[in-house]
């Protein structure tokens, strides 16, 4: 069962999430299959990506979206993992060239050193003029030395614009995607999980506590994160701490694609184009990219999409 724990260390400026996605990071690429599987390489990066997107959703009181990117100029264009308030999450990449067997951040996005990382925080019921927010770092360090892993991609951007000290363990395979937050907090005990944020700059890789619980961290393996579970993780770790545990949420897979909106989509492109897709191949077919999905419309379905009381203006649609 796909679970993310919370914790915290007791009289500690520290807490954590450790996130294992089972069966639901296993249905997500079973989807995919049907479009095509993706590299080896690039299925551990969304993994990473889907893992590293519950735990940080999660780490904010939010009502919207909040989706990860990383896009640069290398044979992987794009990829995305979005996740939702209740911990729904979907994903997926852009595949433009080969992928090297092995290939990590740099092979895959920052060939020439263009790759980047956005975070955007979308409201789901935004207020008048809220628009939404988006956070945007290289991905490389501060001496410009190219980031290889997404785990230190993200960590340098929680230190950017949070002033936050934090440690991330990331990994993925075609069983499970699974990660481990540790953030250093300025509240003690049982207000690390209010939320609260303080300007506290000048504690950033001082605080002895946080970072005893990072190092302890940082000696966690990728087989240990894919095969044990979490409380023997936590017990491993952190057995000379006191660590309270609280419980479990169950993050899952849900793509918000429908057959309505590839409708709405359809509508949009207008009856003339539709119209000739039809002519040339006999059917219209789309696919979800976050969940593989098709939808396929003949002739009779595209003549109902243009009745008269379903007339739109071209573009006024988009599929989502």
């Amino acid at each position: 069962m796909s679970e993310l724990h919370k914790f915290l260390f007791e009289g500690l400026p520290v807490r954590g999430m450790l996130v294992r996605l089972t069966e639901s990071w296993r249905e997500l690429l079973q989807r995919r299959v049907v479009t095509g599987p993706y590299p080896a390489e690039v299925r551990e990066l969304l993994g990473e990506m889907v893992a590293a997107g519950t735990l940080m959703q999660s780490n904010i009181k939010f009502n919207g979206s909040l989706t990860l990117q990383v896009f640069g100029d290398g044979p992987v264009k794009l990829a995305v993992a979005e996740v939702q308030p209740d911990l729904t999450f979907r994903a997926t990449a852009k595949v433009v060239g080969d992928v090297p067997d092995g290939a990590r951040l740099e092979a895959m996005l920052n060939l020439h050193g263009q790759g980047r990382c956005a975070i955007t925080l979308n409201p789901n019921d935004p207020q008048p003029g809220q628009q939404p927010y988006q956070g945007v770092v290289p991905l490389h360090g501060d001496q410009r030395e190219p980031l290889q892993n997404l785990s230190e991609v993200l960590e340098h951007y929680m230190l950017q614009s949070e002033q936050l000290d934090t440690k991330l363990i990331l990994a993925a395979n075609d069983d499970m995607a699974a990660g481990l937050l540790i953030q250093r907090l300025p509240m003690q005990g049982e207000g690390n999980l209010g939320g609260a944020h303080a300007s506290n700059e000048d504690e950033i890789g001082l605080n002895e506590g946080y970072n005893r619980i990072a190092h302890l961290a940082a000696t966690l393996t990728r087989e240990e994160l894919l095969t044990l579970d979490a409380d023997t993780i936590l017990r491993r770790l952190f057995w000379e701490e006191s660590v309270v545990q609280f419980e479990p949420l169950q993050p899952r897979f849900s793509c918000s694609c429908s057959r309505e909106r590839v409708t709405n989509m359809l509508r949009g492109l207008g009856a003339d184009e539709v119209n000739g897709i039809i002519t040339e191949r006999g059917e219209v077919e789309v696919g979800c990219e976050f969940c593989g999905r098709q939808y396929r419309f003949d002739a009779v379905d595209v003549g109902e999409l243009f009745t008269a009381t379903h007339k739109q203006a071209p573009g006024s649609s988009v599929v989502q």
